[in-house]
């Protein structure tokens, strides 16, 4: 895992996205954030149990799916299971010692 800043990487209204093996961060800070990092750990988890690809394929389509329904981006965006895993235990940074394999499907 390599955290890198640059806030040129980041969509609009986001301080960070994970992309794997890089956690990009938009200011340097964020670096230090122990619960920002470990929320984007879980996302790099996440990427590495769904082979990558997939992760970034189902992640679209989630937001998607729950675009369509809630008819709003944010709340779309905050519904998507691996968002609501990630959200619900970032400040737990002994959660990844813990998790069991593809936990965030107790999220859909």
């Amino acid at each position: 895992m390599f955290v890198i800043v640059s806030r040129y990487l980041i969509p609009k209204g986001f301080r960070g996205i994970t992309l794997f093996p890089f956690i990009i961060v938009s200011e340097h800070d964020l670096k230090q954030n122990p619960v920002m990092i470990n929320h984007e750990k879980i996302h790099i988890r996440q990427q590495i149990e769904l082979l990558i690809l997939p992760f970034f394929i189902w992640y679209g389509l989630e937001f998607l799916i729950r675009w369509i329904i809630y008819k709003d981006k944010n709340t779309a965006y905050r519904n998507i299971s691996f968002e609501k895993e990630a959200y619900a235990n970032e400040k737990d940074l002994y959660y990844l010692k813990q998790r069991s394999f593809w936990k965030f499907l107790s999220y859909l």
